[in-house]
C-alpha cells in the first residue's frame, strides 16, 4: 500500500496538535480545548506502531472525577471516522433527508447541539493502521491485528491516557460501535484480569457504550450460534418490511415485536418440523412470513422457508426495482439488470456506503480535522481491508471462548460496571434479534444490562432525531438513570 509519509523508525516523528473551540449545548456555552496526537508504541526504544488519539476537554470544570468516554468505530480495521464526524465530535454532519438522493456535496458540518461534552470529556480512536494510526514495524503485525491483540492494545493506549493526563479517578467508559463493542467487552474483560492476557491491568470501567452490537455467543461474530439465523433476524426483516410496505398500522416496535414473537415460537417449531409441516398449518406460517417480512411465496418456497440476509435485501423491494442496505434498511439502491446478475454477483454496492462514505470523510477532512488544527501530510485510511486479498490477517482466536464470555468476565470482575447496547431496528448488518439472544444466553447480570432499540439502522445517529435520542440516552446511562424510564 502506497503512504504519503515516510514511516521509516528512525525518522518517525508523533505528531501532536491543540485547538481551542466552544460549543452550546442546553443553551450553555461550553469551552473545550483539544489534544490530537500519536500514541507510540515502543520495542527496544524504537517506535513501532502509533494509536492516534483526538480528545476533547471541558475547560471550565474540575475533571477529579469527571467521566471520561473512549470511543471507536469497528470493523476490524475501520477508522472512527463515522462516531466523530457523525456523533462524537464538537462538530458533526448535518443529516437532513435519510435516504438522500445523492452522495455529491456540499456536505454540511455544524456545531453538534448533541454533544457530550456537557457530561465528561471525549477520547476517540483511531487503532493502529486505521485513520491515523500506524503500523511503522510490519514483523509487529501479528502484535495488533487480532481480536486479543487490538483489545491489548487499547488498554495500553488508555492506561497511558490516563497517566499523562491524571485521570485515573475519573469514572471510565467504552463506547464502540459494530467490531467496536467486541473491543469493548474484550478488552474490559482482559482488565478484569481475564484469561490469556499478556499482562495484567489495573483499569476498571464504569460501563460500556455498544453500538451496533458485535458481542456474540458464537466463536466470532455469530459464527456457532446454535440457532437458526432466520428465526434471529426475523425482527429486523419485519421492521425493514414495515418501514417500506406498511403492512400495519402498528407502531415499528410493535410491529416488529410481534413478529420476534412470532418467530420465537411458530417460526422455530415450524422450521424444526421441516417437510412434516404439510397442509394448512404450513399455510398459516407462509402466509405469515409473507405479511411479516415482505418476501414471496416463491422465494420461500425455494429455500424451504428460510430467510436468508443478502436474500431478503433483495426480495423486500424487488417490485419497486429496488435494493435494501445492508447497514441500514432504510436506505435503498437500484437492483441490476438483469436479476440473474444482482443475485450471482451482488455488484450494486451497499446505499449507506454509497450515500454516506464520502459525506463523512469530506465532513472529517475537510471541516473537522482543520478546526482541531491536524494538518499532517498522512494518509487519512478509512479502512483497512483484514479480509480476502487484504495485505494483513486478522487473528479471530478468543481464549475466554467468545466475546460474550469476556463481556460476563468484565461484569463479574467490575462489580457495579453497566452495559448499555443500543441497536436500529433497521440494521441487518448487526441483528437487534442477536442483541435479545445474546443477553438471554450470555449468563450476564440483568440488573446492571440495559437494552434499547432505535428507528435506525448500524449507524444509530443517523437522522437528527435519532442523535439526539441516542446523546440523551447515554446521557443518563453516565448519570445512572435508567435509559427506559423504569424506577
Amino acid at each position: 500500500m502506497y503512504n504519503t509519509e515516510n514511516f521509516d523508525q528512525k525518522t518517525f516523528e508523533p505528531k501532536c496538535f491543540t485547538s481551542n473551540g466552544s460549543v452550546t449545548l442546553k443553551g450553555i456555552e461550553i469551552k473545550y480545548h483539544t489534544i490530537c496526537e500519536d500514541n507510540v508504541f515502543y520495542e527496544n526504544g524504537n517506535p513501532i506502531a502509533s494509536i492516534f488519539s483526538y480528545s476533547y476537554f471541558r475547560d471550565d470544570v474540575d475533571t477529579t472525577n469527571r467521566p471520561v468516554i473512549f470511543a471507536f468505530n469497528g470493523g476490524p480495521g475501520s477508522s472512527s471516522m463515522y462516531v466523530h464526524a457523525g456523533f462524537f465530535g464538537a462538530k458533526r454532519i448535518k443529516y437532513e433527508e435519510v435516504n438522500r438522493e445523492t452522495s455529491l456535496p456540499p456536505y454540511d458540518v455544524i456545531d453538534n447541539p448533541d454533544c457530550l461534552l456537557d457530561e465528561a470529556d471525549i477520547v476517540v480512536i483511531d487503532p493502529v493502521g486505521t485513520g491515523f494510526g500506524v503500523l511503522l514495524d510490519d514483523s509487529h503485525a501479528k502484535d495488533f491485528f487480532g481480536i486479543e491483540e487490538d483489545a491489548e492494545a487499547l488498554l495500553t493506549f488508555i492506561e497511558k491516557w490516563l497517566r499523562k493526563y491524571n485521570r485515573f479517578n475519573s469514572p471510565k467508559y467504552l463506547a464502540g460501535e459494530s467490531y467496536g463493542c467486541t473491543r469493548c467487552a474484550v478488552a474490559a474483560g482482559i482488565s478484569c484480569g481475564g484469561m490469556g492476557a499478556k499482562r495484567g491491568y489495573g483499569i476498571k470501567f464504569d460501563g460500556l457504550i455498544l453500538i451496533g452490537n458485535t458481542v456474540t455467543v458464537g466463536k466470532y461474530f455469530n459464527e456457532g450460534v446454535e440457532v437458526e439465523s432466520s428465526v434471529l433476524y426475523f425482527p429486523t426483516y419485519a421492521a425493514i418490511n414495515w418501514y417500506h410496505n406498511h403492512p400495519s398500522d402498528q407502531s415499528v416496535d410493535e410491529f416488529a415485536l410481534e413478529a420476534k414473537k412470532f418467530a420465537d415460537n411458530d417460526y422455530l417449531l415450524a422450521l424444526y418440523k421441516g417437510e412434516a409441516l404439510k397442509g394448512e398449518e404450513r399455510e398459516i406460517i407462509i402466509q405469515k412470513l409473507m405479511y411479516y417480512t415482505g418476501v414471496s411465496r416463491q422465494y420461500l418456497e425455494m429455500h424451504a422457508l428460510k430467510i436468508d440476509e443478502k436474500g431478503f435485501r433483495l426480495e423486500v423491494v424487488k417490485d419497486k426495482g429496488l435494493s435494501v442496505s445492508r447497514y441500514d434498511g432504510r436506505l435503498t439502491r437500484p437492483l441490476l439488470v438483469p436479476f440473474a446478475e444482482e443475485i450471482e454477483k451482488q455488484e450494486g454496492g451497499d446505499a449507506t456506503a454509497q450515500r454516506y462514505d464520502g459525506f463523512f470523510y469530506a465532513a472529517l477532512n475537510g471541516t473537522i480535522l482543520p478546526s482541531l488544527n491536524v494538518k499532517m501530510d498522512r494518509q487519512y485510511l478509512t479502512f483497512r481491508n483484514f479480509w480476502g486479498d487484504g495485505t494483513y490477517k486478522w487473528n479471530t482466536e478468543e481464549k475466554g471462548g467468545n466475546t460474550s464470555y469476556r463481556l460476563r468476565e468484565a461484569m463479574n470482575g467490575s462489580r457495579g460496571m453497566r452495559v448499555f447496547f443500543a441497536n436500529g431496528w433497521y440494521d441487518d448488518c448487526t441483528e437487534i434479534g442477536m442483541v435479545y439472544y445474546t443477553i438471554d444466553h450470555a449468563g450476564l447480570d440483568h440488573s446492571r444490562v440495559f437494552m434499547k432499540p432505535y428507528k435506525s439502522g448500524h449507524m444509530i445517529y443517523i437522522s437528527e432525531e435519532n442523535t439526539r435520542e441516542l446523546a440523551q440516552d447515554i446521557s443518563k446511562f453516565i448519570r445512572g438513570e435508567d435509559i427506559n424510564g423504569n424506577d
